[in-house]
């Protein structure tokens, strides 16, 4: 892996200008790019420092608790472009803008804090095949003076990517990617959501500004039809983090943090967030003080937007 190590986190905005050259899909032409390698390109940055207005900005757009803890879903959003500057090197095997989250699991030891000097480091790998096109899995990780403490691996997927004839076999013959997670039940009849979360364009724009993902499928409506979409939709992890403020305070300490993302929340949208201790579904294994979580459509339970589990860690 070839990191690079940057002064600063670079700029989302300026990143999203670059992107949009050339970033219009074209019928017929799949996604554009292609790829015979896992991604060498990496970046880290050294000794950042939480700024306390940015993430009060977060917590607002989110529901999420502001304090001295960071919320677990929050150094995904401070990382971000470095996550993006990867996609923007020439060795990615896809277009950034237009890629769809599908997995996200997050590993902490301990909650980061505001005071912390964090070492961020991003790279790509296990790039593999999907039945709509390729997987990459997106890793970030955080260290405080030389110890990992926070961990995140998101699973992208670049819809129509392809190997070409010169792929190595060891990549083309990789298992094809699958979900972090069982898919979960269904609600039985007559259970009442535990919290009922409502989703709108202006919220969305505000999480955009929060978390400076500005992705056209987020905030204008000709860009989300562009990519497919019949309006805006909600970021996923706005969506995972609005589920996770339904639990607060039960992820502080040692925690693994895993969901999956199924249909777009398309805005406006009113949702149920639906929590029970783990295996209570009928899942064959049951973790100790972990809870299951899923985010459904209100009006209609059977259409299931993310699922996510959160359980203590050793």
């Amino acid at each position: 892996m070839n990191y690079t190590t940057l002064n600063e986190i670079p700029d989302l905005s300026a990143l999203y200008r670059t992107l949009m050259v050339g970033a219009v899909p074209v019928p017929g032409l799949g996604a554009g790019k292609r790829t015979t390698a896992d991604p060498q390109t990496a970046f880290r940055v050294d000794g950042v420092r939480v700024d306390a207005e940015h993430l009060a900005r977060y917590c607002q757009a989110t529901g999420l608790r502001l304090g001295n803890e960071l919320p677990a879903t929050y150094p995904y959003a401070l990382a971000f472009p470095l996550a993006i500057k990867v996609m923007a090197a020439k060795d990615f095997p896809f277009p950034a803008l237009g890629v769809v989250h599908l997995s996200n699991r997050i590993e902490q030891t301990r909650p980061l804090r505001v005071d912390d000097t964090l070492d961020i480091a991003v790279h790509a790998e296990n790039l593999r095949p999907h039945r709509k096109g390729l997987v990459i899995d997106m890793v970030t990780t955080y260290s405080v003076g030389g110890e990992e403490i926070w961990c995140q691996t998101s699973a992208f997927l670049g819809q129509g990517a392809k190997f070409t004839k010169d792929t190595p076999q060891e990549l083309t013959t990789r298992p094809e990617a699958e979900r972090f997670l069982d898919f979960p039940a269904e609600p039985e009849a007559g259970v009442a959501p535990t919290a009922t979360l409502r989703f709108s364009p202006e919220s969305t724009r505000v999480y955009a500004e929060a978390s400076g993902d500005k992705n056209p499928i987020h905030v204008s409506k000709v860009g989300a039809k562009l990519f497919g979409f019949p309006a805006t939709i909600a970021h996923g992890m706005y969506t995972h983090a609005r589920m996770l403020s339904v639990l607060e305070g039960a992820t502080r300490g040692a925690t693994r943090i895993t969901a999956d993302f199924y249909k777009p929340v398309i805005l406006p949208a009113t949702t149920g967030v639906y929590v029970a201790p783990a295996g209570a579904s009928g899942a064959a294994v049951s973790y100790a003080g972990a809870r299951e979580m899923t985010l459904r459509k209100a009006k209609d339970p059977s259409a299931l937007h993310a699922a996510a589990r959160v359980e203590p860690v050793a």
